[in-house]
């Protein structure tokens, strides 16, 4: 149990709620909102442990599911400890102009895609891609996220790079460039960086000490084993559809979330995928192997628990051709065929690699080696918390398809509809989503558009509506193929209309007619309305399919701009533009 001292600024009936509030959060939680009260902290306040007259240290931040800014905020935690004058800045809210401002700068930013930018800092690298002021004063490093998965891995930290150099920056340490377990090379990033400052760490800063851990702690180092007690299947009898209704049992676990969270679940590899693998390599499916971390496992568990074997990567294809030594293989992975490369991917998975280019003298060890870690995969949570206490729920779509005359399928969809049934457990933590949240004022209108499983966080906020009341108007813009088969939550929408939490409800059914009928053209049949909602102050909302339909829509939301707004198509863009800076227009799409 945290005690807060006697001098402590606060009455006792605060003290005791904040000392009870903070004894049952994690350390993670803890330094997460050291560092988030210092970065907001109104200048002049008081913020131990920095030393006084500390070097300055910005670190700017552009984020898509919140784990830029996560890491900016431990960053700047850890930075004032040591003694630095350290502050936040979100790319969203900052000017190109400012850089130059800046003496000492962390970049934090992550690749979202097929290389864009994240959905907070389109503007700002837009800008500074284009422009920006010299920046010759100014010492900087860049931590880049990404996914290996995708070609242009940590582009769009590698372009902040490239630009923050030709601008006159100079650079303080090595551009990091970290995969989907960012944690260890954040950290030895940031240590490296602030040692290249001139860490101040040795001038009187205060050591801070570590508040007593609870027993057990769940999260994202130590997921929750959380049971499954119900699935249900959503899609009626005909549909070429497969999505599954989950509710998952947190009792226990000390996991909280928002409506617009994130659920993170780690799945396991289906047992034909690992066998598929087994059978192309030959190896030994008792072969102790040892992985990444020391842990030392059979080559199956390896492959069933812990490696991801299903995504072909430029990186994987790289490290494996070193290892096998094929000169077809090196030719395609030179860098004047990358077409070619990028052709022979389309479609294939590893286990396609593995038979194309067969493992000659490669080892299972050194296969392990060379394979990412098996990442957990992110679902919105179709739940609100108010209504579902103790209780997490998903929208799942089991992906199945055929690619060069072998049956695929996706790892954690189809482990959670093929694998696991109720009663079993799922290893479940929560990633919050704080870009993806119900407007602050009750009486706030929202427009949500979210066709298929991109209904999911919709279902949460008409949840949380219905428990709160629904003081400001909810829309909805729900698509799918077939009515009779694919329209999801009917008979909850249905009963949320009928009692208020769901104001209006427009759904398109893209294959009943002869001609193809989205979301995005139901938008359109509505313009006239969905503008004047926009003008009582309405939140739009996105969710969903991100390679067509959230561009369709924002094509559609720019139309209508243009028409029933009276402006040009550029300061309809610019309107909209100010829609996502001022929190009005939100897209949680994939």
């Amino acid at each position: 149990m945290i005690r807060f001292p006697e001098h402590a600024p606060f009455v006792p009936g605060e003290r005791e709620t904040l000392e009870g509030l903070l004894s049952r959060l994690s350390p993670e939680q803890r330094l997460w909102l050291s560092g988030y009260l210092a970065g907001v902290s109104p200048a002049g306040a008081v913020a131990a442990p920095v030393a006084a007259g500390g070097k300055p240290l910005t670190i700017l931040y552009g984020t898509e599911s919140g784990n830029s800014e996560a890491l900016a905020v431990l960053s700047a935690s850890v930075a004032k400890k040591r003694g630095f004058k350290a502050r936040i800045r979100n790319m969203a809210e900052t000017s190109v102009e400012d850089l130059a401002k800046m003496e000492n700068l962390l970049v934090i930013v992550s690749t979202w895609g097929e290389g864009d930018a994240p959905e907070t800092a389109v503007g700002f690298h837009k800008s500074f891609m284009e422009g920006g002021p010299r920046l010759e004063k100014v010492r900087y490093s860049v931590c880049a996220l990404g996914d290996t998965s995708y070609e242009d891995f940590c582009e769009i930290g590698k372009q902040f790079d490239r630009r923050l150099a030709e601008l006159g920056a100079s650079r303080l340490t090595a551009r990091q460039d970290c995969d989907v377990e960012f944690d260890e090379p954040h950290a030895e990033w940031l240590e490296k960086v602030l040692v290249a400052l001139g860490d101040v760490s040795s001038n009187g800063a205060a050591a801070v000490a570590a508040p007593e851990a609870p027993t057990v702690e769940y999260g994202k180092k130590n997921p929750f084993p959380a049971e499954i007690f119900d699935k249900v299947l959503l899609n009626g009898e005909g549909t070429k559809k497969e999505t599954w209704h989950m509710e998952l049992n947190l009792e226990g676990s000390g996991l909280s979330y928002e409506a617009g969270d994130a659920l993170a679940v780690v799945p396991n590899n289906a047992a034909d995928v690992v066998e598929g693998i087994l059978k192309a390599t030959g190896f030994d499916a008792q072969a102790e192997v040892e992985l990444k971390g020391g842990e030392k496992v059979s080559f199956q568990v390896a492959l069933t628990q812990h490696l991801d074997i299903t995504a072909l990567s430029r990186a994987v294809a790289k490290k494996y051709a070193e290892l096998n030594g094929s000169a077809e293989l090196a030719a395609l992975l030179e860098d004047g065929n990358k077409e070619a490369f990028r052709e022979y991917v389309e479609g294939r998975q590893i286990v396609d690699l593995l038979e194309d280019f067969p493992v000659g003298k490669t080892t299972a060890q050194q296969l392990v080696l060379a394979l990412r870690p098996l990442p957990p995969r992110l679902y919105s949570i179709a739940s609100s918390p108010l209504a579902h206490p103790g209780e997490v729920h998903l929208t799942v779509a089991a992906v199945r398809y055929e690619s060069h005359g072998k049956s695929r399928k996706g790892v954690a969809s189809t482990c959670l509809a093929d694998l696991v049934s109720v009663g079993d457990e799922v290893s479940v933590f929560v990633q919050p989503n704080k870009r993806f949240r119900l407007p602050e004022q009750e009486e706030t209108p929202v427009i949500m558009v979210g066709p298929g499983t991109g209904i999911a966080p919709f279902r949460a906020f008409i949840e949380e509506r219905g428990v709160t009341g629904n003081k400001g108007g909810s829309w909805l813009f729900f698509g799918d193929q077939r009515y009779s088969y694919d329209f999801l939550y009917q008979l909850e929408l249905q009963e949320h209309l009928k009692a208020g939490a769901l104001t209006r409800l427009d759904v398109a059914f893209s294959r009943d007619q002869p001609e193809k009928v989205y979301v995005q053209d139901r938008m359109r049949e509505k313009a006239a309305d969905l503008y004047a909602w926009l003008e009582k102050g309405a939140h739009f909302y996105v969710c969903g399919d991100a390679n067509r339909m959230a561009g369709d829509v924002h094509e559609a939301l720019l139309e209508i701009v243009v028409e029933y707004g009276g402006k040009s198509r550029e300061e309809a863009e610019k309107f909209v533009e100010q829609l996502k800076k001022d929190g009005r227009y939100q897209r949680d799409v994939y």
